[in-house]
């Protein structure tokens, strides 16, 4: 009997990953001045040892005011990328599995506070706060702060600090870069006729629309090494009547692709306060499989993915390549154990976990390769 798709092995380009779990990037919103601290280590620690494919370190921005909060992590200078250099020297010290970083700019939605601190946006010249960028003077929400719309001056900054980010990201030798083109960040901020109202040859059709994100695709791609993915996290749909859709992923998804992308990540959401999302179970899959059924480059589900079963038939069915996990895997960071457990796949685990497998499951947990 074969076994369960979900711990299949995928190559992506020229990177191979043990099964199709992928762990999504998760703002923690506890960095210093762009930096990651302890609390990062001992975050994607945990992670790195939880037997999935990939993990994704959470959106870094590509320059300090392209952070959504203050406690943002960035990649734009020598003291943040000697940050992230820290962490992933103590990972890797200890776990093999393949590690990303998705590259953000937050545009309209950056200068706020703190999640738990409820998030609202900090004023230009106030302490934490800065004034943000768009394609249009439209601001997020109704309260906020005008942002300034980008002249083709500001585009070149913005794709230049994505290069610069980029080379950083090959100088600490991550296996993946993620550009972040979904949730209402910038990217997606010029995709969407909702935000992006310029009369340029930047906005107003599909085609301008896509033409900044595509612009930083492509410098990106050419800044990366040959043989190490590029992907792009896109929203499937804004959820508001007039926003972007799916049949405008679609289209952006086969650009990307002909230009040499290495997968799509498809989420929804995020650049409206008025969307009206209809959050269950599965939700955001049908968006990945439309764009599958479109593209030939690997598709990536992600969204209240919670059971084992429903992973597998996700990827088994053909829906999508890989399935990614956030909050889920924090509520359990051993999710991959369980799911392997569940539909009779195998894991690897570090040498002094291995002796925690449960006697029903002989061959669950399987040691690391020789260092």
């Amino acid at each position: 009997m074969p076994g369960p798709r979900l711990f299949e092995p995928l190559t992506i380009d020229g990177l191979t990953l043990a099964n199709r779990i992928v762990i999504a990037p998760m703002c923690q919103y506890s960095a210093v001045d762009g930096c990651m601290t302890d609390w990062h280590l001992i975050h994607l620690g945990q992670l790195a040892l939880s037997g999935a494919g990939l993990l994704t370190i959470e959106a870094a921005a590509v320059v300090p005011e392209g952070r959504i909060t203050y406690g943002d992590v960035g990649l734009y200078d020598d003291a943040t990328q000697a940050a992230i250099g820290r962490t992933l020297d103590s990972v890797r010290r200890h776990s093999d599995m393949p590690v990303g970083i998705q590259l953000a700019h937050a545009g309209r939605k950056a200068s706020t506070d703190l999640p738990w601190r409820g998030g609202a946006q900090i004023a230009p010249g106030s302490a934490n706060g800065w004034q943000t960028v768009a394609p249009s003077t439209l601001g997020f929400g109704t309260d906020d702060t005008a942002p300034v719309a980008l002249d083709r001056d500001g585009m070149v900054r913005v794709r230049d600090a994505f290069v610069a980010a980029t080379k950083r990201a090959a100088d600490l030798e991550l296996d993946l870069v993620q550009l972040h083109g979904a949730h209402g960040y910038l990217l997606h901020q010029f995709l969407s006729p909702l935000s992006n109202k310029r009369d340029d040859a930047y906005g107003g059709s599909l085609e301008n629309r896509m033409r900044l994100p595509l612009e930083v695709f492509d410098a990106v791609r050419a800044a990366f090494p040959a043989g190490k993915p590029v992907t792009m996290r896109v929203s499937g749909t804004d959820w508001v009547a007039g926003g972007w859709d799916i049949a405008e992923t679609v289209a952006f998804s086969q650009a990307l692709e002909a230009r040499g992308c290495s997968a799509i990540h498809v989420s929804s959401g995020g650049l409206d306060a008025g969307q009206q999302i209809p959050v269950g179970p599965n939700y955001q899959v049908p968006l990945a499989r439309a764009v599958k059924q479109a593209i030939g480059i690997p598709v990536v589900a992600v969204g209240l993915i919670t059971e084992p079963e429903q992973a597998e038939a996700i990827v088994g069915t053909g829906d999508a390549d890989l399935i990614a996990l956030a909050r889920t895997i924090l509520y359990d960071p051993h999710w991959p154990w369980h799911a392997a457990a569940a539909l009779g796949g195998t894991v690897v685990a570090p040498n002094q976990y291995l002796r925690s497998q449960p006697r029903q499951y002989k061959d669950l947990l399987q040691p690391p390769a020789a260092r």
